[in-house]
């Protein structure tokens, strides 16, 4: 029993970080889910020849964050170099 009065506050506390970045977290969930499926996209992509993108954690971060206009970006950015 006295274990349980040492977690309820934390417990609490962390309820109330919840509470306060419920939006940023959110935020943060979806652009993981989003460059999770870039991720696979790329490994698709890649493993069809369709690209020459490499299949990394910056094209998938900047992909979830930007969309179809990152791929352009980033197909620019390899045209270039």
């Amino acid at each position: 029993m006295d274990r349980l009065w040492e977690v309820v506050p934390l417990l609490a506390a962390a309820l109330l970080l919840a509470a306060v970045f419920r939006r940023p977290l959110l935020w943060l969930l979806r652009l993981a889910g989003r460059s999770l499926l870039w991720l696979g996209a790329l490994f698709l992509l890649a493993g069809a020849g369709v690209t020459a993108l490499g299949v990394n954690c910056f094209n998938a971060l900047a992909l979830g964050l930007l969309g179809l206009p990152g791929l352009g970006l980033l197909l620019g950015l390899r045209w270039l170099g």
